[in-house]
């Protein structure tokens, strides 16, 4: 028997233009991931010029699908550059555990109290693990030499940190909602009467 394939929903305009970015989840557009940025382009709330890591041929690629004219990167939003490391001083860090919270494609190893490190070749160089850290022990350090933009990044690179941040939502959701959980059951504890209490009628 031949079983044929049903094909999913044609791609929106908004998933085109995120297929387009970087998928650095670095925020440096203004919103908090490489979606909500093509869903603002999409609606026509944003320019296709917010995103350095795409650089000068990522504004190219955003025009040719977005329709909207080529423009030079907006300089609020930082410069095209090589592509960074984050590298973590292991004798100045104290394991706050501070930078893997943010790290939106989990590549930061550590525990708490205990030394951290990066997965080099899962970084996507976002930064904000920066200005999170209270002992300043992370750099960035430039490894692409002159390769700047997409040419710095490649787009198999691009789809891993995709689904690497995609299971980092569900991760940080799935421990927020067993979090809540958690929290909602101790106050329905302290609701629930002792049962010598309850014998008695409430009276000590």
């Amino acid at each position: 028997m031949t079983v044929t394939a049903v094909p999913g929903p044609p791609a929106t305009l908004a998933d085109r233009l995120e297929a387009a970015l970087p998928q650095t989840q670095c925020t440096r557009c203004g919103y908090p991931d490489c979606r909500a940025y093509a869903e603002a382009i999409a609606d026509g709330s944003a320019d296709i010029n917010r995103c350095p890591p795409g650089g000068a041929e990522g504004i190219v690629r955003l025009a040719r699908i977005s329709g909207q004219a080529v423009k030079p990167l907006d300089p609020e939003r930082g410069s095209e550059g090589p592509r960074a490391l984050a590298v973590i001083d292991e004798a100045w860090c104290i394991g706050c555990t501070l930078c893997l919270k943010v790290c939106p494609v989990d590549c930061i190893v550590g525990a708490s109290k205990l030394m951290h490190t990066v997965v080099d070749a899962q970084c996507t160089g976002c930064e904000l693990c920066v200005p999170v850290c209270p002992v300043d022990c992370i750099a960035m350090v430039p490894i692409t030499g002159d390769r700047t933009g997409w040419q710095a990044w490649s787009e198999p690179q691009a789809d891993e940190a995709r689904e690497r941040y995609a299971f980092h939502r569900l991760r940080t959701e799935r421990e927020k909602r067993e979090n809540d959980e958690r929290l909602a059951g101790l106050r329905s504890a302290r609701k629930r009467p002792d049962a010598s209490d309850a014998r008695d009628g409430g009276v000590a």
